[in-house]
């Protein structure tokens, strides 16, 4: 970017003459280049030049002036009567058609190069030129009310779980029930597609079925552009905006979080868009939280986990990945899925056919854990006088009449957090019928930042001239509140994390990053994360830098099997400074979870009542695949596999959405530590806690139970049974006996298909995914082949029955 003339040179002078033109290359009216560079063609004589200027108001005024300078030239020109020969030369008719063309182009141009007030980041330009622009960028984010003021712009905010039916009537009740046009529509859906397919696959033909719907029931007074779409399986966000202010939208970014059975699946989960509007940065959530009434914590840790996992990349590289929680305006709507609590169902019904929401809002879960600062904590919902918008029979305003006779409850929420927001309207819409949900929407009208050119040029030069006094020879420095770190006792996925504050004790503000060590790929070992990575210090500023240390299924394999400890050194640098050296140790507790078939097969105790010198000598001799059977001894399988299929076959036979509703976390903690200690006979935890904790046990074996070099092999013969079963006589031992066990268990719980509702649709790819893994990434054609695989073996036959004798009774 350039600051002074020192940073410029002057190549060429073009005359800005009659035969002078400038024209976009695309329009800026196209929903494609929201945020994308501006390209322009500049033509002068017989010489063409394009241009790439980068998206925002300095291109936007840079071209408004050429054009007003060509104007004035051409009104001098022909107020003089002065025609140039070469005009003279043309012939009247292709004359005439050529300034026309022209007017109408530049008549466009100039409408379209009026001066676009664009956010912070497009102001200072691209590309980034190291610390000056970060002194820049951090004094123009102080000194920003200085420049910008707060102008209202209406925000449409809809919510509604479609049960998975087809769109059958028009959304217009809904999504133009306001008197005007709003200026941004930002409609979410749950449950688009319950089928299996869009829960394995994530693809469903009813995206587009209900983004037509939604575009036909858009406001009609107004033209709207479609910005963003992003769908994980059945939670799909779409983010429409006046027409007329798609050029002030930039860095669009969007996310999805699945918080499903192990973390992952998108079942439950959340999708999210960030963007910029004029100088606001605004975040939109859409989430469906775990059902049920008694799950409120787990709706809870759901709400945690999506806060915690959504990250969004900026379009700075140098800068670290922002946050929900990081922008100006957040906007969180969805199923929440939170219940009412502690009444009745008559007693409910009687109190809404009586209008009484205030009783039934005070045993309202979602507010039960914003008062006590739980969940949602700085956001605001506005008042609820409508009726529960939850359960409806399908097609009708009928409660539920079916067996299970749910308690209605308002599961369907809009909540925001921020400056300057004020709502104008919180209301169900009863008209709409095609699902057991009813829409909710929002309108809400934000104040949104808005830069004065004016002012913003003259700080902007205020602060250029500031820097220039600042900067001299003083070497930046900083003071660390310690340097070494000990994290004691690290247990499988569960996190640890110590806070350093680095305080800027120079007489120049710093720009500081975690650099990797020599002939090392990143600045940390795998297990490690420092947040933030890399930032910027003003004078006398400090900042609180979270070491955390969390063990997954990558990194636990050679950290139980003692190859890896948890050491490692960071250094942070200092642009212009020096480097500062930070001592990470620790000690990691050995689990079941990430240890090999083979190792915990001659485990005759828990892991973690081994000496460690003992587990690293028998996950040597695992690898190596040499043992003295009269010494080893080796079990036939893991008893960790075999404690949490006891559990799941005594008491989780009839247990409704087995393997897909996940459990808890502190119960999660609670089953680790129960099998690496021995420390209960019976496992804790609810039976969706011990389903989940065995999905991840599985997910977790550094080699998978149908081992890696069989993978091209299994995929070859998928659709032969025969072959397949050949396939699996011919696995080692130990790794046929757990595949022979699991796939027993499993044609178990599918004769109680009746009260767990499972079935080999459900349970083939959730299995297959784990004991049939690929070393690589797989994609669609894959992960059928895998499925269809595994399906082979939920069909009980002959040579299955001795294998049966061996489940629990």
């Amino acid at each position: 970017m350039a600051i002074t003339g020192d940073d410029v040179t002057l190549d060429e002078i073009i005359p800005i003459s009659y035969d002078f033109s400038v024209v976009e290359v695309s329009s800026p009216d196209e929903l494609a280049v929201v945020g994308a560079d501006t390209r322009v063609r500049v033509t002068f004589f017989e010489e063409k030049l394009e241009l790439k200027l980068p998206f925002g108001s300095h291109t936007r005024l840079f071209l408004s002036k050429v054009n007003r300078a060509w104007s004035e030239r051409a009104h001098a020109a022909n107020s003089s009567g002065q025609k140039k020969e070469d005009e003279r030369t043309r012939g009247d008719g292709v004359h005439e058609s050529q300034e026309r063309v022209k007017s109408e182009v530049r008549d466009d141009l100039i409408r379209n190069s009026q001066p676009i007030l664009s956010n912070k980041s497009q102001m200072l330009g691209m590309p980034q030129f190291g610390l000056r622009d970060n002194l820049i960028k951090c004094e123009l984010l102080k000194n920003e009310d200085a420049y910008t003021y707060i102008k209202n712009y209406s925000f449409f905010l809809g919510t509604y779980n479609v049960n998975g039916q087809n769109p059958k009537e028009s959304l217009s009740p809904w999504l133009a029930s306001t008197d005007t046009p709003p200026d941004f529509y930002l409609v979410g859906f749950q449950e688009l597609d319950l089928s299996k397919e869009a829960f394995l696959f994530n693809d469903t033909p009813k995206e587009p079925e209900w983004m037509l719907a939604v575009y036909k029931g858009l406001h009609p007074d107004a033209k709207y552009a479609l910005v963003k779409l992003v769908r994980l399986v059945g939670i799909m966000l779409l983010f429409y905006v006046k027409a007329e202010h798609a050029a002030h939208i930039s860095e669009v970014e969007a996310e999805t979080v699945g918080t499903g059975v192990m973390g992952r699946m998108g079942n439950k989960g959340a999708v999210a868009i960030r963007f910029q509007f004029h100088n606001s940065d605004i975040c939109v959530v859409n989430s469906h939280l775990a059902a049920h009434t008694d799950e409120f914590e787990r709706r809870n840790q759901d709400f945690k986990d999506i806060c915690r996992r959504t990250q969004f990349s900026q379009d700075d590289p140098t800068l670290p990945a922002l946050t929900i929680m990081k922008h100006n305006v957040v906007l969180w709507l969805g199923d929440l899925n939170y219940r009412i609590s502690d009444l009745e169902v008559d007693h409910v019904k009687d109190l809404i056919a009586k209008k009484d929401f205030e009783t039934l809002y005070n045993n309202d879960q979602l507010k039960r854990q914003m008062d006590e600062e739980v969940v949602f904590v700085g956001f605001t919902e506005g008042e609820i006088d409508f009726q529960p918008t939850y359960k409806y029979d399908t097609g009708s305003d009928h409660w539920d009449t079916s067996e299970k006779c749910r308690v209605p409850a308002w599961c369907d929420r809009i909540l925001w957090r921020g400056k300057n927001i004020k709502q104008l309207h919180y209301q169900s819409h009863m008209t709409l019928k095609t699902s057991d949900h009813k829409p909710v929407s929002s309108l809400l009208e934000i104040g949104i930042k808005v830069v004065n050119e004016e002012s913003y040029k003259r700080t902007f030069e205020e602060i250029v001239r500031h820097i220039d006094r600042l900067e001299n020879d003083c070497i930046p420095s900083v003071s660390l509140s310690q340097i070494e770190f000990l994290f004691q006792d690290v247990k499988f996925m569960q996190h640890q994390a110590k806070t350093v504050t680095v305080y800027n004790d120079g007489q120049v503000p710093c720009q500081f990053e975690f650099i990797p060590k020599l002939d090392e790929p990143a600045y940390c070992k795998p297990w490690l994360t420092a947040n933030p990575a890399k930032g910027f210090l003003a004078q006398g500023a400090s900042v609180d830098i979270d070491l955390e240390v969390f063990v997954n299924r990558s990194t636990a394999p050679e950290l139980n099997s003692g190859q890896q400890q948890l050491e490692d050194i960071l250094v942070l640098h200092l642009e212009r400074g020096k480097d500062y050296f930070i001592s990470i140790t620790g000690n990691y507790l050995p689990s079941c979870f990430g240890s090999s078939l083979s190792t915990l097969c001659l485990l005759r105790e828990p892991i973690q009542d081994m000496p460690l010198e003992t587990i690293r000598e028998l996950s040597m001799k695992s690898n190596s695949e040499v043992s003295n059977p009269e010494t080893d001894k080796p079990q036939e399988i893991p008893k960790e596999i075999w404690m949490m299929v006891d559990h799941l076959f005594r008491y989780a036979k009839k247990q409704e959405d087995l393997f897909q509703q996940p459990g808890l976390r502190s119960d999660f903690e609670e089953i680790r530590d129960c099998l690496d200690t021995g420390s209960l006979d019976t496992l804790p935890g609810s039976n969706h806690s011990v389903a989940e904790a065995l999905l991840l046990f599985l997910d977790a074996l550094p080699e998978p139970v149908i081992p890696f070099s069989f993978y091209p092999q299994c995929l070859d013969c998928c659709s032969d049974g025969i072959h397949c079963r050949q396939i699996i006589s011919m696995l080692p031992q130990r790794h046929k006996n757990v595949f022979n066990y699991l796939t027993a268990f499993l044609q178990e719980m599918l004769k109680y298909s009746t009260h767990n509702r499972l079935d080999v649709n459900i349970l083939a790819p959730i299995f297959a995914g784990l004991l049939l893994r690929s070393p690589t990434k797989q994609d669609l054609t894959e992960k059928r082949k895998v499925k269809e695989f595994f399906q082979h073996f939920l069909v009980q036959m002959p040579s299955d029955r001795d294998i049966h004798d061996k489940l629990p009774e």
